[in-house]
């Protein structure tokens, strides 16, 4: 969760009511003040993931819905499966702050970004897991967005942030094609310069710190991994560069 200072969108109700989502996704539509317009009419073509880092969706609810705290999502996800959305996917919540991937640094412009109800150091619940996965699969579908350009919070914002964390299951939603997952492949000896170069080829191009581009990397794709650099990430970062580089030319605007 992130705080960031747009301008301020246009107060709107607080009270929740039973809708769905442009796909048809059963939720409960609890509006967020904090919104604003997309800037320069550009699309979304990122989803950001969050863990609440609060200890229920009743209290991120209260907080992304409160003015005063200027920080919302499209959508939350309850430990229960309760998907709420707070703001209209055309418009821009205030989710991601600083940060960037890939050539894109105004990262709530070109998201949608989605809470999920965690304290940041316990499982994802299971039907939390199952709710995301269908509205994964509404959002990409609707707006073309391939599964490379689902991220986390951690990924655009390594320098703050580590949400949605080493417990949230990347590899279930690779396995769904809702995400990536490295591949099996040769291992090559440790060279910094030419991991982050693979870093950055995927996306990472928000820290150029070395040990913070390697901890983000293994947040998301080698959790709990510790040490120095290995072959086992030069191999994971070699793969997912070659298979998914960040800016391909249909992607810019």
């Amino acid at each position: 969760m992130a705080t960031v200072m747009p301008a301020v969108g246009t107060p709107r109700r607080s009270a929740s009511c039973v809708a769905e989502t442009a796909g048809g996704i059963a939720a409960l539509s609890h509006p967020s003040p904090n919104f604003g317009e997309r800037r320069e009419g550009v699309r979304p073509d990122l989803v950001v993931l969050h863990y609440t880092a609060m200890q229920s969706a009743e209290a991120a609810l209260e907080r992304l819905c409160c003015l005063d705290h200027e920080v919302s999502a499209h959508y939350l996800i309850a430990e229960d499966g309760r998907i709420y959305q707070l703001v209209d996917e055309d418009m821009r919540a205030w989710h991601a702050g600083a940060g960037a991937w890939g050539a894109v640094t105004d990262v709530n412009s070109r998201s949608i970004g989605i809470e999920l109800a965690n304290p940041g150091d316990a499982p994802f619940a299971a039907p939390l897991m199952a709710a995301l996965e269908a509205l994964l699969v509404d959002i990409l579908r609707r707006h073309a967005i391939p599964p490379e350009r689902v991220i986390a919070h951690s990924d655009c914002a390594p320098l703050r942030k580590s949400d949605p964390g080493p417990r949230f299951d990347w590899r279930r939603l690779a396995l769904g094609g809702l995400s990536v997952w490295p591949a099996p492949s040769k291992v090559s000896k440790p060279d910094e310069k030419a991991f982050l170069s693979h870093l950055e080829t995927i996306g990472y191009t928000a820290a150029t710190q070395p040990e913070t581009c390697l901890s983000a990397f293994r947040l998301r794709f080698r959790p709990g991994a510790t040490g120095p650099l290995a072959p086992a990430d030069m191999a994971a970062a070699a793969d997912l560069a070659r298979r998914y580089p960040v800016d391909r030319p249909l992607l810019l605007t």
